[in-house]
C-alpha cells in the first residue's frame, strides 16, 4: 500500500516558478511508477507528466513541455514537479499518482491517489 501527500502549491505570478511534491509512505515507494495529473474547476482531469520508478523515464503532456521538470527522490520517498513559466491556464488542482504502468496518461491506470494541492496562476 502506498499513501500520497501533496505539497508545495500555492500563488504565483504569470512567468514565475512553483515546485510541488508528493510525498509517500510505507516501503514500496520505489517500485511504482509515478505521475502528476491536474484539474480546473469545470474541467475535466488532465494528465500533466510521468516518471518510471528505475530508469526515471518521463514523458510530458505537449503543453508543459519545455516549462515543467518531473523528478523523484526515492531515498526520500517523494516526487518533484518543478513549474516554470507558469501561465495563467496552468491553475488547478495538482494530484500525484502512484501505479504499475508506465507511460500512463489516464487516471484509471494508476492505483493510488494524493489529495491534492492547489497552483493557482495570476495574470
Amino acid at each position: 500500500q502506498v499513501q500520497l501527500i501533496e505539497s508545495g502549491g500555492g500563488l504565483v505570478q504569470a512567468g514565475g516558478s512553483l515546485r510541488v511534491s508528493c510525498a509517500a509512505s510505507g516501503r514500496t515507494f520505489s517500485t511504482y511508477h509515478m505521475g502528476w495529473f491536474r484539474q480546473a474547476p469545470g474541467k475535466e482531469r488532465e494528465f500533466v507528466a510521468a516518471i518510471s520508478w528505475n530508469l526515471g523515464m518521463t514523458y510530458y503532456t505537449d503543453s508543459v513541455k519545455g516549462r515543467f521538470t518531473i523528478s523523484r527522490n526515492n531515498a526520500m520517498k517523494t516526487m518533484y514537479l518543478q513549474m516554470n513559466t507558469l501561465k495563467p491556464e496552468d491553475t488547478a488542482v495538482y494530484l500525484c499518482a502512484a501505479g504499475s504502468i508506465f507511460p500512463a496518461t489516464r487516471g484509471g491506470e494508476y492505483d493510488y491517489w494524493g489529495q491534492g494541492t492547489q497552483v493557482t496562476v495570476t495574470s
